[in-house]
Formats: C-alpha cells, structure tokens, sequence
C-alpha cells in the first residue's frame, strides 16, 4: 500500500506537468497549424474614413519550421486595385512577436504580444499611440474569421472583417459531356 500513496504525488505532478507550458505549447502548435494552407474570402472595412468598403483577399498560410507561429501572406483587392498583405506572428520568451503589414516602422503595425485559446488567437497590435487587437478565429475546419479593432478612447472598436475559406479542402475537378 505505501508504494501506491507514493506514486500518487508523482502521477499527479505529472499530470499537472502536461497541463502547464507544455500544454499550452501544443494547444498553441495545434491552433497555428489550422491556418496552413490557401484561404480566400470576402471583408469589410466597418468603421472610419472608408467605412463600407468591401474586398476580397487570397492569403496562403504557412507555420515557421522549428517555431511556433504563423504568417499570412497574400493580398487584398477592392476592384481593380490591390494590396499586398501579410501578417507574421512568433512566439516568443518574452511573449507574440510579429508584424501586419512591414511592421510600425514602416506602413504597418507591430503584434507586441498575445494569447491563443481552442480555436482562436488574439494579438495586441501598436503603431506610435494607436492600439489595438488581431483576433483570428477558427468557426470551422475551413472557416476563419479575422478581426482588426483599434482603441477609441476607452472602447475596443471592429474597423477590418473577413471572412476566409480554406480553399485546399475543396475538391476541384471538371464535368464531361458526352
């Protein structure tokens, strides 16, 4: 009986173990590689100066080798006009690292940190004073939805949709008629 009650503690440290850092490294892990693959789909601009401003962007995501991360690279387009995109995530030791766009130091912003869950990650976002969050979110195994919101006074406030579809899971063929 004594060898029993002395595994206890060590089949619960254990336990505890797998639900710590490792854990959120594989949850982490599991959530960035959802994003791999091609992705299309339509967004919005919901609030400022071009406010109802509809597009539709093309986006091939991919995961760092050896890293836990993510970067989406593609680009937007609003009629006959579009813009190159891209969103580079990294975790980091001291947190999510990354850029939108080339980053605050050029056009545009800088991810200073961040926060995976089951199915969805959310990523402070800065250039100079604005602030603001990334929320990409997984509704389905090929759907995503990504938010941008920037701070307003007080108030976290939408101003970029969009919604993806993973465009490698549809199967694509051709009808013959006789």
């Amino acid at each position: 009986m004594p060898r029993k009650f002395a595994l206890l503690p060590l089949a619960t440290l254990l336990a505890l173990g797998a639900l710590l850092p490792a854990a959120a490294s594989e949850r982490e892990k599991r959530f960035f590689e959802q994003v791999e693959g091609n992705w299309s789909g339509p967004g919005e601009i919901v609030a400022g100066k071009y406010k109802g401003t509809k597009f539709v962007c093309n986006f091939a995501g991919t995961t760092p080798e050896s890293k836990v991360g993510m970067a989406l690279d593609g680009g937007c387009r609003v009629g006959v006009f579009n813009q190159e995109m891209s969103a580079r995530v990294e975790r980091m030791a001291s947190g999510y690292r990354g850029t939108f766009l080339d980053g605050a130091e050029g056009k545009g912003l800088d991810v200073v940190g961040g926060t995976v869950r089951d199915g969805y990650a959310v990523f402070a976002i800065e250039r100079n004073k604005l602030t603001g969050a990334m929320r990409a979110q997984m509704t389905g195994k090929d759907t995503m939805n990504v938010t941008i919101s920037v701070h307003v006074q007080e108030e976290l406030v939408p101003v970029i949709g969009v919604t993806l579809r993973r465009l490698d899971a549809q199967a694509v063929g051709a009808v013959a008629r006789d």
